[in-house]
């Protein structure tokens, strides 16, 4: 996903391992990125060109002309069985695949309106409606499309449109009664019933929810550091011979205050499963749902009506405006490269993006730093210097003295000291070259050099034109031969800096099926971003901070009081909640190449035999926590039992086979069958599992899902309450973990109306989910709306 398929991985360090032994002393001992990129690439042959070329077909991105009316028909089926969602998507792809002005195209989008409307998205129907229309739908089929959108009018309240509309479908029937005699009855009927709908709204005195608070405004920062561009004055960027560059309290911070928001300065959607198509299984079309079906590519919003590239089918908008801003910033260039791409990964595909977004601020500074931070030597080579000279000319460029420019004093600011969220501060974060292994290297380096010497045989001279004489601020973009190498170890340099610089973007995702009323959520990674403010945080394994994305924007809030003075931190993954002191040092050394010394590390020492609590066996005959090595005593001094660790994994694991069968029986409607089997497991698990494993927990929140399914709040109740006590133990009472399970727990008790309870449970979950996502969270707005219907109930006994 974030590095190149296992193919291609395969496939170059096998080159590697047979490359004579002075080739590769000579890439490992190179001393600049400009090095390992020249050595590299001249290592690229032809015939790995063209392997890398029949990976890449594995990932079709081109638009098949057959394919609209296969996905048409497929979302018809889905629409006769009335799951409009799913016709939904389908004929999205069925639009990604069209042609601009082709009768598929609004064929698609006038069946998707029709999905939509059903779904009550009545704007997104209109849309839709009028880019059938724009597309040239066919004259025989407007009447029905013109109804639905007369509906549409009438529903949202806009009665002088749907009037109009109305009167030109009268005056349409009168004057061409085309239609078959059932069909022009049906749409008469139809008629009619809109007419009389109309006359009533206009006797109704209109009211209109207000429109709901943007959510931006929610989060928007009440005052903006100078130091720092998109942080609070409660935060100072400070440098430390040790840690390098850190941010710092300037004053006390108390939980819940927002201290960063930052736009990603890139980002790029991760596709999600798509594993590559078969050669001769292309008429087996892909109808699986990715991220890439549900998201917009350029804003990350969610959107059900996409709006695809004219060029490829891949890339899907949530709008006309951001398909236009992402085609005018990179994606005309990316646009013949998708299959490329998804077959070099994420990585490779976000440092492509960052310098593609490069040409858009000062180039002739771009191009200096390129030349000074990566290579001073190689970059700037004869052949090369027309190049630099031409953009080199800047009047407001940096004060310089005796012909030496004057670097400001932290890596990354301006001259005037400000950090900002630019190219220049992603050009500085650390790529960590002599960290990585010679053949991660070689695969970074020949990665990129194949996708330059795609770039170079798109002759991108003619898009760099084009994008000059329509963006005025549009600098010169990555030119041929010499200038193309300079991008290139640029794009080394980020593809490097990425594994420790990368930022996952993730969004909260509702599970379960529609009809359980209590909802599950669960963190999903939507993208990979750079976020130059966020990527100043150090690391903690337990962290004083919480972020949380909306869209490309990142939020981080203080998770816990920060006193002034102390360090602002984020935890990069490895939690103390999540494992152990061992485990965490191992891979914060393994991925981030530091050895970690936070207070968590300092104050922990490695776990005893027994393990945590929610990993820990405990002893069948007294309940005691069990201890030691391969074979597994008793805590309790006065009991004698003993057991193979290797027996107790396996009976953990037929276990949490046992758990998973259950699961699909809930899938399946089978609710009673798959409530008897995880009693079951129940009582299993309470003879060998200490009562607070996370695996008694998983099966307490299923019993909980499955008796709420059943309408049995009471005993829902009671299990996710034994949850929640598994939650806590792991994760802490102000975890976002504990705030999720509270709010699935406010829900059963007002589902039950069980008042008192649930009036207390929205409380505290709103106070957790306050303090890591601040008061636009979905999850509390629904707690809010639960309270205020609450509070208007009388007090009575729970149901």
């Amino acid at each position: 996903m974030d590095l190149p398929v296992d193919e291609w991985k395969s496939y170059i360090l096998q080159k590697w391992s047979l490359l004579p032994k002075s080739i590769q002393v000579t890439i490992c001992t190179a001393e600049t990125l400009s090095d390992i990129f020249l050595h590299s690439s001249l290592l690229l042959q032809p015939e790995d060109e063209m392997f890398l070329k029949r990976l890449s077909r594995g990932y079709p991105v081109a638009k098949d002309p057959s394919a609209p009316l296969f996905y048409r028909e497929e979302g018809n089926k889905k629409f006769q069985k009335k799951d409009y969602m799913g016709a939904t998507v389908l004929y999205s792809k069925g639009v990604s695949h069209s042609r601009p002005n082709t009768e598929d195209i609004s064929l698609c989008y006038a069946n998707r309106s029709a999905a939509l409307f059903h779904l009550g998205q009545y704007e997104t129907c209109l849309k839709d409606i009028s880019r059938a229309q724009m597309h040239g739908y066919p004259e025989r089929l407007q009447p029905k499309m013109m109804l639905r959108k007369a509906q549409c009018l009438v529903t949202l309240g806009r009665l002088q449109e749907a009037s109009q509309i109305i009167s030109d479908l009268e005056s349409n029937f009168t004057a061409r009664q085309t239609l078959a005699a059932p069909q022009f009855q049906a749409l008469q009927s139809t008629l009619c019933r809109l007419k009389m709908k109309v006359q009533e709204k206009e006797n109704l005195t209109e009211t209109f929810p207000a429109a709901l608070t943007n959510a931006f405004e929610d989060m928007n920062l009440r005052e903006e550091s100078e130091q720092i561009s998109g942080a609070s004055p409660s935060v100072s960027l400070c440098t430390d011979p040790l840690k390098g560059r850190c941010l710092i309290a300037t004053k006390d911070i108390l939980p819940g205050e927002l201290l960063v928001k930052e736009d990603a300065f890139v980002s790029v959607l991760n596709p999600g499963e798509m594993p590559p198509l078969h050669y001769g299984l292309e008429s087996k079309r892909d109808t699986r749902v990715a991220n890439g079906d549900l998201y917009c590519h350029r804003c990350l919003k969610h959107a059900l009506a996409m709006v695809p590239c004219d060029g490829c089918s891949y890339a899907k908008y949530c709008s006309q405006e951001c398909m236009q801003q992402a085609w005018d910033l990179y994606h005309s260039i990316e646009c013949s490269l998708g299959g490329l791409l998804l077959t070099l990964g994420v990585f490779c595909h976000v440092a492509l993006r960052s310098t593609l977004l490069a040409r858009f601020e000062d180039v002739g500074k771009v191009i200096r730093k390129l030349c000074g931070e990566i290579s001073n030597k190689d970059l700037c080579l004869p052949e090369s210097k027309n190049l630099v000279q031409t953009l080199s000319y800047d009047p407001g460029e940096e004060s310089e003295k005796n012909g030496k420019t004057v670097e400001p004093s932290i890596p990354g600011c301006d001259t005037n000291g400000k950090y900002e969220n630019n190219y220049n501060a992603v050009l500085h974060l650390l790529p960590h070259t002599k960290n990585h292994s010679p053949e991660h290297k070689f695969l970074c380096a020949l990665s990129v050099s194949a996708l330059c010497r795609q770039l170079e045989a798109a002759n991108l001279q003619t898009l760099t034109a084009s994008l000059e004489s329509s963006q005025p601020k549009a600098a010169v973009g990555p030119a041929m031969c010499q200038e193309l190498h300079i991008w290139g170890v640029a794009m080394l340099r980020h593809m490097l800096q990425l594994q420790c610089n990368a930022q996952a973007i993730t969004t909260i995702q509702q599970t379960g099926s529609e009809e359980n009323i209590v909802t599950d959520s669960r963190q999903v990674r939507l993208a990979t971003g750079i976020f130059p403010v966020v990527s100043l945080l150090n690391h903690s394994c337990s962290p004083n901070t919480s972020v949380s994305f909306i869209s490309t924007v990142a939020t981080i809030r203080a998770s816990q009081q920060i006193g002034k003075g102390q360090e602002i931190l984020h935890c990069y993954g490895p939690h103390e909640n999540r494992m152990g002191v061992t485990e965490r040092q191992e891979k914060l050394r393994s991925q981030y190449f530091f050895d970690c010394n936070c207070l968590a590390c300092q104050k922990e020492k490695p776990r005893a035999a027994a393990g945590p609590p929610w990993e820990a066996f405990c002893c069948n005959s007294c309940g005691e926590l069990m201890q030691g090595g391969d074979v597994l005593s008793c805590g309790r001094a006065s009991c004698t039992e003993s057991a193979s660790r290797d027996h107790l994994v396996s009976r953990l694991q037929d276990l949490q086979q046992q758990v998973g069968t259950a699961r699909k029986l809930l899938r399946n409607g089978k609710l009673e069958r798959a409530i008897q089997l995880l009693l079951g497991c129940q009582h299993d698990a309470e003879s060998f599992l200490s009562a607070e494993h996370s695996v008694v927990g998983e099966i307490e929140d299923d019993l909980a899902r499955a008796y709420a399914t059943l309408g049995d709040w009471q005993k829902s109740a009671t299990h996710l309450q034994k949850s929640l006590r598994v939650v806590e133990v792991r994760h802490g009472p102000s975890s976002v973990e504990m705030g999720h399970e509270l709010f699935k727990l406010a829900q059963v008790f007002f589902n039950g109306f069980a008042i008192p309870e649930a009036l207390n449970t929205i409380q505290k979950a709103e106070k957790v989910l306050l303090v890591h996502y601040g008061p636009w969270n979905d999850e509390i707005q629904e707690l809010q709306k639960m309270k205020s219907c609450l509070l208007d109930l009388p007090v009575g006994p729970p149901v």
